[in-house]
């Protein structure tokens, strides 16, 4: 049998715990200078001055530290066939150089498709949380999955189980 997460490998209400990351000040003005170039992302100074008091991680630099680790724990084991949206999507306080963020989601539904018996989608609730265990961001994130007996190698698991 594969190693390979499908669709049926989701439950709801499931809590899938990804790991933690951080961000230096030095990453956080090299994303800002390079895709989102406001003062509060690129000039410490400029920052200190802002209604915010320090250098913070511009929304979308969060949302891709977010996207790393979703990609590294689950898309790059599963038999992933893409996203057709995103909702919800929330950035509830600012990031801070060396800030911990500690990712996870919550499976809120699973659902075979209505069209294709070979996958479905799973609508993860995903979340940065920080030390104290505040959310810092959140948004579900629609994943399109195969279902088991339509991932690749799954021809293969059946022949050699027989």
């Amino acid at each position: 049998m594969s190693n390979v997460l499908c669709l049926e490998d989701f439950t709801l209400g499931q809590v899938i715990e990804l790991g933690s990351t951080s961000v230096s000040a030095e990453e956080i003005v090299q994303f800002g200078r390079a895709y989102d170039p406001q003062a509060f992302h690129v000039d410490p100074e400029a920052a200190a001055r802002s209604p915010f008091g320090d250098l913070i991680a511009s929304e979308w630099h969060t949302a891709a530290l977010f996207m790393r680790l979703y990609t590294d724990q689950i898309l790059l084991r599963s038999a992933c066939l893409g996203s057709p949206g995103v909702s919800d999507l929330r950035w509830r306080s600012p990031v801070r150089p060396g800030q911990v963020l500690h990712a996870r989601v919550t499976i809120e539904r699973v659902e075979p498709s209505a069209k294709r018996d070979d996958r479905g989608t799973v609508w993860p609730v995903c979340e940065f949380r920080d030390d104290a265990g505040e959310t810092i961001f959140s948004m579900i994130l629609l994943t399109l999955l195969r279902r088991r007996s339509a991932a690749p190698g799954a021809s293969e698991a059946r022949r050699t189980a027989s």
